[in-house]
């Protein structure tokens, strides 16, 4: 049985913003669609909270076949 390997890469972007939450979505959109042109697949996408629940960073996880 051959069974496919991966590889795994995070991406990290800061939300800005006096409360966080705020993300350059053009440079946000550019990058994934960059690292998707390079193989990589979107397989995870989550927040860190700070104080009250507001956002500081956005992680976003990627795999593609090693």
């Amino acid at each position: 049985m051959n069974m496919t390997k991966w590889e795994y890469w995070t991406e990290e972007f800061t939300a800005t913003g006096f409360f966080g939450g705020k993300l350059d979505m053009g440079l946000f959109q550019d990058r994934i669609t960059q690292l998707g042109s390079e193989g990589w697949e979107m397989v995870g996408c989550f927040d860190t909270a700070m104080s009250q629940g507001a956002t500081r960073n956005v992680f976003v996880v990627f795999k593609r076949p090693y």
